[in-house]
């Protein structure tokens, strides 16, 4: 009895060590194809429009897809980097460069770049944060010896300015150092933003260009006062030019007029001489007569006759 017993226990634990071996096995198969369905998922990887992307293994660029779609790589061996295709722009930080006429000038620059080769830009640059700095050093020695050949007032003139020159100059000059250095990245542009003036310049410029106002108006006030004294002696002249020919005309009409009336005086004495001779007296009588004159006369003047009536 006791034999019987035993058996039926061993078959069911034979029966039991059984079912949980297949569900390990189970659990085992699902786990390997769990785990080969998620490598094979983060091994896959998606081309988008517009850029590229590097596969490297060991530190070495293998391929690069440049076409939109899925792609694979080994697992664990190889890493997939982006690169954009399109054009980017990057603000430079501002240089200060001396001028050829000995002024300090902070120029603020941009660029437009892009990625040209990327197997160069990875194994050269190995990072766009790396490019844009290589570039901006570039450009910043390239622009401190473009404009260090140039005039404060050439740079921030802008009628005369031959900034846009330089730009093209930088642009031509940079691209070459990009190729010499095999970079694999392509300045498409650089412009500069602003001109400034370092700040422990500005108040002194400031001072000059006050300074040089002043000094214009001065000038234009000296001049004025010039113009105006001119003004004034030309007119005084004109004045006392019309003044003399008008006392000369003047006195050329009194003489006149005192020749005519010296004639008219001399016809009328000569027509009635006692008559004329009784208006002058008249005339005598009117500059030497008035309210308060006393006059003592000889009974036989002039003045007593006709004064008494006494005229012949």
């Amino acid at each position: 009895m006791a034999d019987d017993n035993n058996n039926v226990f061993d078959m069911k634990n034979k029966k039991s060590v059984g079912y949980w071996a297949k569900w390990i096995r189970t659990g085992i198969i699902i786990a390997v194809l769990l785990f080969l369905v998620i490598a094979l998922l983060m091994n896959i990887f998606i081309v988008k429009q517009g850029e590229y992307k590097v596969v490297t293994q060991f530190g070495e660029v293998v391929r690069i897809e440049d076409e939109p779609g899925l792609n694979m790589k080994i697992p664990f061996i190889q890493q997939v980097m982006s690169l954009p295709k399109y054009q980017m722009n990057y603000d430079i930080t501002s240089a200060e460069i001396n001028t050829l006429d000995k002024k300090r000038v902070l120029i603020d620059n941009y660029a437009v770049w892009r990625v040209a080769d990327p197997h160069a830009m990875i194994s050269n640059a190995r990072t766009i944060e790396n490019a844009e700095s290589i570039m901006a050093n570039f450009i910043n020695s390239v622009i401190r010896s473009e404009l260090g050949q140039m005039e404060f007032e050439q740079i921030i003139n802008e009628e005369d300015s031959a900034r846009g020159d330089v730009n093209q100059m930088v642009t031509e000059r940079v691209n070459e150092l990009l190729v010499e250095g095999n970079y694999g990245i392509e300045l498409t542009d650089v412009r500069m933003k602003r001109t400034d003036l370092p700040e422990d310049n500005e108040k002194a410029v400031y001072r000059r260009m006050i300074s040089e106002r002043e000094s214009t108006a001065q000038e234009y006030l000296s001049e004025g006062d010039a113009e105006a004294n001119r003004i004034r002696a030309n007119t005084d002249r004109e004045v006392t030019e019309v003044l003399s020919t008008a006392r000369a005309d003047a006195e050329e009409i009194i003489g006149e007029g005192e020749a005519e009336a010296a004639e008219i005086y001399n016809d009328a004495f000569s027509r009635d001489p006692e008559f004329y001779e009784l208006y002058k007296t008249l005339q005598t009588y009117e500059t030497t007569i008035n309210d308060e004159t006393v006059i003592v006369l000889p009974s036989d003047s002039p003045y007593a006759r006709i004064l008494m009536g006494y005229v012949d």
